[in-house]
């Protein structure tokens, strides 16, 4: 972590930044365009974002500005300042006069840049929040190479997520489909094997856990292989169960439960409608078109 205490006086992109202290830096250098009224609760806001774009791209930087996260928790050791209503609020509460909450944020941010030099403790978005990297969009992730899967479902389950392997290339049918989900996640037996009746008994697993109380530990992931198969014989319903799945996840977020949903296609071209009214991206492997050619 860079502590240099020189001004810095380059504007630049912030695509062009290394970390998210250089971001700040240019924060630092026009508030007036990255904050609107001089607001730390924006502030903030923008930080959470960037962090979850750390968690998309699967880059394992430092991150220390959630609402309770390390920079809070320095000003409450060090500053006897409260952290029960997050670091933005408390130095906008505390500003004194003479100061801005902005100038108050940057001036502690130096001070905290300086101790945490002296005692570094090693955190990643990743760390903190496993699986993060297949949540920031739609809590559904395609990939093309069988190989990238499973590494993440290992990954996965080496953070203690439960994992369900769906293999959707045997499906023919719709009912085929219910019929695998239901047995895998033990649905009971009143299911109706359509797709409102899916709806209803994922939304009770992503909210609730699993019908046979079995272990969850940090999640349920469902990992689909040769899904492309399926979607070539159902076609609406390839798409709605990935719609079902995205809308149950985001729910089950809120209550701060994680379903995540991994996809693999043999084709890769293919192109599903937005769901959860996000559009189904590509793991960030081969995110590029380029990368899915070879």
């Amino acid at each position: 972590m860079p502590i240099d205490d020189s001004p810095r006086t380059i504007a630049k992109h912030w695509q062009d930044c290394t970390d998210v202290y250089d971001f700040l830096e240019q924060i630092r250098l026009r508030p007036g365009v990255w904050l609107p009224g001089g607001s730390l609760q924006h502030l903030q806001s923008v930080l959470i974002g960037y962090q979850a774009a750390l968690g998309v791209h699967s880059i394992g930087e430092p991150f220390d500005f959630w609402p309770d996260g390390r920079f809070a928790q320095w000003l409450c050791d060090q500053h006897a300042v409260s952290a029960s209503m997050g670091w933005a609020a408390e130095i906008e509460r505390t500003t004194p006069d003479g100061s801005t909450p902005v100038e108050e944020f940057f001036r502690l941010l130096g001070d905290y840049r300086r101790h945490a030099a002296l005692s570094p403790t090693p955190s990643t978005s990743m760390n903190r929040f496993p699986g993060i990297e297949y949540m920031g969009n739609t809590f559904v992730t395609l990939f093309w190479r069988r190989r990238l899967l499973d590494q993440a479902v290992q990954r996965l389950e080496d953070r203690d997520f439960r994992i369900v392997r769906l293999a959707a290339g045997r499906w023919g049918t719709e009912e085929d489909m219910h019929r695998a989900i239901a047995a895998a996640l033990r649905f009971p037996d009143y299911y109706g094997h359509n797709l409102d009746a899916l709806n209803d008994c994922l939304g009770d697993v992503a909210g609730y856990g699993p019908y046979d109380d079995s272990p969850e530990g940090a999640g349920l992931v469902l990992a689909f292989t040769d899904y492309d198969r399926f979607a070539a014989a159902c076609p609406r319903a390839s798409q709605t169960v990935l719609d079902i799945i995205a809308d149950r996840a985001r729910h089950a977020a809120v209550f701060q439960r994680r379903l995540i949903c991994l996809v693999h296609s043999n084709d890769p071209d293919i192109r599903f409608e937005p769901v959860g009214a996000m559009p189904v991206m590509w793991n960030s492997d081969e995110w590029m078109d380029s990368s899915r050619r070879g």
